[in-house]
This record gives structure tokens, C-alpha cells and sequence, in this order.
């Protein structure tokens, strides 16, 4: 019994021993890989976005007539070439 007990107890100090080193290596692996490897792009700060431009009456007029075209469009009231020559009208303005 005593023959077997000193080849377990070996047998967790070498299988202890080698997890140890495993470790040891992947976190110097790690830390390796940590300084060549360049950040992350969700950890890189990025500047806020500016404030949008409200949008003046002028352009909100524009914005209603190009919904009622193409809704007269859509109805076929009106012909893909009447619809695109209304459409630059609008928008040259």
C-alpha cells in the first residue's frame, strides 16, 4: 500500500507541476500577444458626433411634396418620367 500511495502522490505533484507551467505560459503568452497586438476598435475613443442641422421650413415643404409625389406615384397617377421630372423640380428649388 505504501508503494502505491507515494505513486499517487507523484503523480499529483507532476500533474500540479505541469498545470502550473501551462499557465505561467499562456499568461506570458498573453501578455506577449497583449503589447504587439493594436487595441480593439471598441476600445479606441472616437470623437462625438456633431449636433445634426434642424431642418429649416424650406426643406420640411420639399420633404412633404417628394411624400405626396411619390405617393401619387405609387397610386399611378402619375408616370415613372413625370414622377422624376416633378421630383427635380422639387429638389432644384
Amino acid at each position: 500500500m505504501p508503494g502505491l500511495l507515494r505513486g499517487v502522490a507523484r503523480t499529483a505533484v507532476v500533474a500540479g507541476t505541469a498545470t502550473a507551467v501551462s499557465n505561467r505560459v499562456s499568461r506570458r503568452q498573453q501578455g506577449r500577444w497583449a503589447q504587439q497586438a493594436p487595441p480593439s476598435p471598441s476600445l479606441v475613443a472616437t470623437p462625438p458626433l456633431p449636433p445634426s442641422a434642424p431642418l429649416t421650413d424650406d426643406m420640411n415643404d420639399k420633404i412633404d411634396q417628394l411624400k405626396r409625389l411619390g405617393e401619387l406615384k405609387a397610386q399611378g397617377v402619375l408616370t415613372e418620367a413625370e414622377f422624376a421630372d416633378q421630383k427635380s423640380r422639387i429638389l432644384s428649388d
